[in-house]
């Protein structure tokens, strides 16, 4: 019984990694007909001359430091919303929190975009830690949008627990990694 299934083995070997004995056949006709005059016009129209902008360096520097002074002056004004341990709902205390941060929202800087970034602590698999610190992020995300917030502006991402703010083995280091940080996107 083995001799017949070795031999049907080198058999299909044999037949499937054969060389073709054909050589490809080229059509001349169709190569000699397409000249490279008749190929350059059609993609020279289709390049669009590059468009430049001028911008001094000062105005650049003063600008851009400015507009990152602003982000970071506003991020850190931003909250961190904590949760208990393996929950998503927001307590009372860090709705005030999130009702702070839309206010600062709508008021200061409309032109940024909010990035939430949920965070769990080192307790579960990482399959499980990154959809919690997903559906943390949508429950603040929610809260935002009820503040007044367009949805179009926040994004989220799960981090799981990746992103620890505190690496100790305590009670109190795993509720610092229970959480959703805001960041400023322009």
């Amino acid at each position: 019984m083995k001799n017949i299934m070795l031999s049907g083995v080198v058999a299909a070997l044999l037949v499937f990694s054969g060389c073709s004995s054909k050589e490809p056949a080229v059509d001349n006709q169709a190569v000699s007909n397409n000249n490279v005059e008749d190929v350059a016009p059609a993609t020279a129209e289709e390049v669009k001359p590059v468009e430049t902008e001028t911008v001094s360096s000062e105005e650049s520097m003063v600008n851009s430091s400015k507009s990152e002074y602003n982000m970071n002056a506003i991020e850190s004004k931003l909250p961190t919303i904590y949760f208990a341990f393996d929950k998503y709902n927001i307590t009372p205390q860090m709705q005030e929190k999130i009702d702070a941060a839309a206010e600062l929202g709508k008021k200061v800087e409309s032109k940024y975009k909010v990035k939430l970034e949920g965070n769990c602590d080192e307790w579960g698999s990482d399959e499980y830690n990154f959809a919690l610190g997903l559906k943390r992020a949508n429950a603040v995300k929610q809260a935002l949008v009820a503040d007044g917030i367009d949805a179009s502006r926040i994004s989220m991402v799960s981090y799981g627990e990746s992103n620890p703010v505190c690496t100790e083995h305590t009670k109190e280091c795993w509720a610092k990694n229970r959480r959703v940080d805001f960041r400023l996107l322009p």
